[in-house]
């Protein structure tokens, strides 16, 4: 693994932003040592949800994503720090509630599958789409 720095896209999904988490889940990354480049607050589009998610269009559960992800606001922060996609990835834990394990973000606030409370790039390539996809660019 490389040390150096690189970024990342997080995005504190409707369920933790109406639950008053978006504070706890920032400073879990910024404990950590990871800087806040860029934040922003929306509520998505269908048609920004669509292309946010573009890689997930063929999969069967592609309409639930898009319907949660822009049913209420969002908060989306790209992070900067030493292996953030790799590191964030372990730190926000399994997608699923139940198998998320303690002290990962998940394991730790999460309620179900959907409402998972965080969204976390999974590349490199994923980090240049997704962003592009909430910052606009």
């Amino acid at each position: 693994m490389s040390s150096a720095a690189e970024e990342t896209l997080i995005v504190v999904k409707p369920d933790a932003v109406k639950r008053g988490l978006i504070g706890e889940v920032l400073k879990r990354f910024e404990a950590r040592g990871f800087s806040v480049r860029e934040l922003r607050m929306l509520t998505m589009s269908k048609g920004q949800a669509q292309k946010f998610y573009a890689v997930h269009s063929e999969k069967p559960f592609f309409p639930e994503l898009v319907a949660f992800i822009s049913s209420g606001p969002v908060v989306g922060a790209v992070i900067s720090g030493r292996d953030a996609v790799a590191t964030v990835r372990r730190m926000v834990g399994a997608t699923k509630a139940w198998e998320a394990a303690a002290g990962t973000v998940r394991g730790d606030l999460a309620l179900g599958l959907t409402d998972n409370v965080i969204h976390a790039s999974d590349s490199s390539d994923s980090f240049a789409k997704e962003r592009a996809a909430f910052f606009g660019g």
